[in-house]
């Protein structure tokens, strides 16, 4: 008998939890570098919504940030050059340029609570 097929949600990344220090400054960041959602949840506390509304998450304080990467996440964006500058404008800071990861079109960027995350660029078709 053949194996049952998995749901199309099986396996999807669904919620992100975030290391902040100060969680209204993290989430304007994320808001106006990448046009992420910000909610409040029921129990007061400040959610977000990737752009897709795809994925959703939270912020959290007493949780170390990841300064270095381990698990490292890639947030997909039109242009890493223009993202690198968004980010840098709103208090984050460029740790890894354009161009180590080549052909891939990457950078790596920290938050302004000391996270480190990917910026991904698809490349042109």
């Amino acid at each position: 008998m053949p194996p049952t097929p998995a749901s199309p949600t099986n396996g999807k990344i669904c919620y992100v939890e975030i290391p902040a220090v100060d969680i209204p400054r993290s989430a304007e960041f994320y808001a106006k570098v990448f046009g992420w959602g910000i909610r409040r949840r029921g129990d007061g506390s400040t959610a977000f919504d990737d752009a897709t509304g795809a994925v959703s998450g939270a912020w959290v304080v007493g949780r170390p940030p990841s300064p270095q990467p381990g698990l490292l996440i890639y947030i997909m964006v039109d242009s890493v050059a223009t993202t690198i500058d968004t980010v840098v404008t709103h208090g984050g800071a460029l740790v890894q340029p354009i161009g180590k990861d080549a052909p891939e079109i990457t950078a790596r960027v920290r938050d302004p609570a000391g996270n480190v995350i990917g910026l991904y660029q698809e490349p042109a078709r």
